[in-house]
């Protein structure tokens, strides 16, 4: 039972983020909402949405384990496994993306976020310093946007007409069921995850922290993967690149800024000593393709790839 309430959850989860999104961005082209708003912001929060419930879920369930894992081991994952897995199928075109600012942003985010894990366990005061620079980066973001309207967008963020859910023509009924079915199924497949995880976690022997790594951050990058592989397929290394650094910057700032008001969140000392610095790794290791305006080949898609198996591999022996 415990298998099945993890996979129906996660279904639920992916299903009802897409949906959550859908409604959003088509309810934003109805009140006029410019396209950069709804890509820095709506989009965003839609596709971690999934990432979201289940830090809040697992906050309040006294697992704290879940939360971080679940953000850390996500943030992994979309580095090696999302960038890595699309990049085999058919490469990443990269080298146009100007994405140095935000990835820097992403960096020292990253850096501040650790050393807030240390000085753990996650309390409000965490939170607020979290979610004031997410506050920030968003603000320099918007502004240097606009700045740059009719050129590449430096921070490398989509177009409206790069966000396949954007439909002008969507009946507003379809609308407002999209956003009902979001709003419900979140945090009712969030319930299901969580109690289904900690299940497996406990007939298994292996820690809340080492499933949230594992299976909920696979499960829940599911949505960055599949936009990956979309961008990928049509040339877009910008979308790729920056729904990467993107979601990145919005797991640590955002999911934990908002999880550690249902705090207090200790942090398990598997992830102090490895996963944070993994997580860092992974990270850094965009700097050749970002900084150095490489292509993600195929080649290198396989080595991220191989990165990410030994990486789970350790985590599950």
């Amino acid at each position: 039972m415990d298998i099945i309430f993890t996979v129906v959850g996660l279904v639920i989860l992916l299903l009802a983020g897409d949906a959550l999104v859908r409604g959003a961005v088509n309810l934003s082209l109805r009140l006029g909402i410019p396209a950069l708003i709804v890509s820095l912001t709506i989009v965003a929060f839609g596709t971690s949405s999934p990432e979201l419930l289940i830090a809040i879920k697992a906050a309040l369930e006294g697992v704290p384990g879940i939360a971080l894992g679940n953000v850390v081991g996500s943030n992994t994952a979309n580095v090696l496994l999302v960038l890595g897995f699309p990049a085999i199928i058919a490469g990443i075109n990269s080298s146009q993306c100007r994405s140095a600012k935000t990835y820097f942003y992403m960096l020292g985010s990253l850096v501040i976020f650790i050393a807030l894990a240390f000085l753990g366990p996650f309390h409000v005061w965490h939170g607020v310093v979290l979610m004031l620079l997410l506050s920030a980066m968003l603000a320099d973001s918007f502004v240097s946007a606009r700045k740059h309207r009719r050129q590449e967008v430096e921070n490398c963020e989509p177009d409206l007409e790069d966000i396949d859910e954007a439909d002008p023509n969507l009946a507003g009924w379809r609308i407002a069921l999209y956003l009902v079915l979001g709003l419900i199924g979140l945090p009712l497949g969030a319930d299901l995850l969580v109690n289904g995880a900690l299940g497996l976690a406990r007939q298994f022997g292996v820690s809340e922290a080492v499933i949230g790594l594992t299976l909920v951050a696979v499960g829940t990058s599911l949505p960055e993967l599949a936009t990956t592989i979309v961008a990928a397929l049509r040339k877009h290394g910008d979308v790729a690149i920056g729904s990467v650094i993107g979601s990145n910057m919005f797991n640590v700032l955002g999911i934990m800024g908002v999880a550690s008001f249902f705090g207090p969140l200790a942090v398990p000392e598997g992830i102090l000593k490895v996963d944070l610095w993994v997580m860092l790794a992974a990270s850094l290791a965009m700097a050749p393709f970002v900084l150095g305006r490489r292509n993600i080949t195929r080649f290198w898609g396989v080595v991220l790839t191989g990165l990410y198996l030994l990486y789970l591999g350790f985590l599950l022996v």
